[in-house]
């Protein structure tokens, strides 16, 4: 077979999807997603399927010229017909917030209310229309990164005329109720093919946005997890984790994202409004970092399943992932989340 490419930016978040594809002996390369070129008049590459693993916090690490690089390039292999996974399709939607909740909206999917806006001008007069506290969000974020709390309009109003509102690398923001989360998480449902995986719930250290499960540094329990996926370095952040269990016509409601996108992984991200008791979709992540510790966490590998669906699509014949397969995995992982 030919190689699978891994097309990623980040150093270190996908060590244990690299340490399973050597497990299975599977030939793969690794492609920068920080420095690569392409030619649009070729017409084949040689890779058996490109798996996409761009980030859109790659701004952070110096790294923004590969943001709508990536988008473009996507969109050509799949004009000349190479199989991509989490292609232009899911990772537009990754890298617009404001575009995720269209989505929603044209599902009839609820989710928090919210103004889009393209200039710091906008920001009050977006934020009067909504309960504070607010949230200014950048449209393309990561990583928690971009998002500024605001507890009332005195707040607001002297950040925009000190200059202060950030509205991101593409110069869109989002003006959003900041809802108070019930019993103090948010819930993360992951996705493979289009269907769950699993759920975790995310309790996040107190002021902080970063809630990639890859970050996690201890269960609900007070147990360290092995942040496999992490810089070795990376600051434990105070975050904690355990295994979910969403009402089935949540976990149906992310499906039909994970369908609407074409996610063919991902994690897709709910809150439940403590005012109300209503859950809220918020949040697509077509970059889906599996929880650190997955086993002591959700009972199970998920990288596995991952490097099935993988060779699945590379046509090597090899993985376990198929239809049938599929459906078993899903109704387990269901099973999983009933209890």
């Amino acid at each position: 077979m030919k190689p699978i490419a891994i097309y990623h930016e980040h150093p270190d978040w996908f060590r244990p999807l690299f340490a399973e594809l050597d497990r299975r002996n599977l030939p793969y390369v690794r492609l920068d997603a920080a420095a690569h070129v392409y030619d649009p008049a070729e017409t084949e590459v040689p890779w058996s399927v490109v798996v996409n693993r761009a980030s859109p916090s790659a701004y952070l690490r110096g790294h923004a010229q590969s943001t709508f690089h990536t988008l473009n390039w996507l969109r050509h292999l799949e004009r000349i017909g190479v199989p991509v996974i989490n292609g232009s399709l899911p990772y537009e939607t990754e890298i617009s917030k404001a575009l995720q909740l269209d989505v929603l909206a044209g599902l009839g999917l609820p989710y928090p209310k919210t103004f889009v806006v393209n200039s710091a001008a906008r920001v009050r007069e977006a934020a009067a229309k909504l309960r504070y506290p607010v949230l200014v969000k950048a449209n393309i974020g990561g990583s928690g990164a971009g998002i500024v709390r605001y507890d009332d309009e005195a707040a607001l109003a002297a950040a925009v005329e000190e200059g202060r509102i950030a509205l991101g690398i593409d110069g869109v923001a989002l003006v959003q109720e900041a809802a108070p989360l019930r019993d103090g998480h948010i819930t993360r449902i992951e996705l493979l093919g289009g269907k769950f995986l699993y759920a975790i719930d995310v309790f996040p250290a107190e002021g902080s946005f970063d809630l990639c499960p890859a970050d996690i540094c201890q269960t609900t329990r007070g147990e360290s997890l092995a942040r496999a996926a992490c810089a070795i370095d990376a600051p434990k952040n105070g975050m904690r984790v355990q295994r979910a269990s969403p009402a089935p016509e949540i976990i149906a409601g992310a499906e039909r994202i994970a369908r609407a996108v074409g996610l063919d992984i991902g994690g897709i991200e709910f809150l439940v409004d403590d005012r109300d008791g209503r859950h809220y979709y918020y949040d697509v992540n077509a970059l889906s970092n599996f929880v650190a510790d997955a086993p002591r966490v959700i009972g199970f590998d998920p990288w596995q399943p991952f490097v099935d669906f993988i060779e699945e699509r590379a046509g090597a014949g090899r993985g376990s992932w198929d239809e049938s397969s599929s459906e078993a995995a899903h109704d387990a992982a269901l099973a999983r989340a009933e209890g």
